[in-house]
């Protein structure tokens, strides 16, 4: 396996903006009747704490395994001094329709699926990708596919951020894969 990774790069070399960089500032309009309304702004979200950024496509196998587990995060952490948003680079009809199958209830915008501005501003080969941006604007996590860890790392750094200690997101006996490709 090791000469795949340099051959092709390991999960962390997947073009994805890597962890120490500047988040690019984006605005993006919700999905219709998404409880958030309107348009969301990175800044604008910064200012009351961390936010999670997770961008994905309804058809991807690893997004379907994925955002569930985003749901879980956002409902233990809530909404008080971090955001979670999700990014689909989906039609608004069909990103709600995911939604709905999906029970994800964080957040979510569209990238224009003309030209993907944002997700060509963050880098992205793959998805999900996710970035874990902190309240000045740098990536603190940057993960494409899958990654267990990575979603662990993130916990942790929400619930330190709202200075509580992590809680379980993975059920006890729940068979959770450590890594999945985009």
């Amino acid at each position: 396996m090791k000469w795949l990774d340099r051959l092709f790069g390991g999960p962390k070399d997947m073009g994805a903006l890597p962890a120490g960089t500047q988040a690019p500032d984006f605005s993006l309009p919700a999905v219709a009747g998404d409880k958030h309304g309107g348009k969301f702004s990175l800044q604008s979200a910064l200012k009351k704490g961390p936010v999670l950024v997770a961008f994905f496509k309804v058809s991807c196998p690893t997004c379907q395994y994925t955002l569930p587990y985003l749901e879980r995060l956002h409902k233990t952490h809530g909404d008080k001094e971090i955001t979670i948003v999700g990014i689909s680079q989906d039609s608004p009809r069909d990103t709600a329709a995911f939604l709905k199958e999906y029970g994800v209830t964080f957040c979510t915008l569209v990238d224009d699926p003309n030209g993907y501005a944002v997700s060509n501003a963050y880098g992205l080969t793959n998805v999900p990708s996710l970035f874990l941006i902190g309240q000045g604007g740098k990536i603190e996590i940057s993960s494409v596919g899958w990654v267990k860890q990575d979603v662990e790392d993130v916990n942790r750094k929400l619930a330190a951020a709202q200075q509580t200690a992590p809680p379980a997101i993975f059920q006890p006996g729940e068979d959770v894969r450590d890594f999945r490709a985009g």
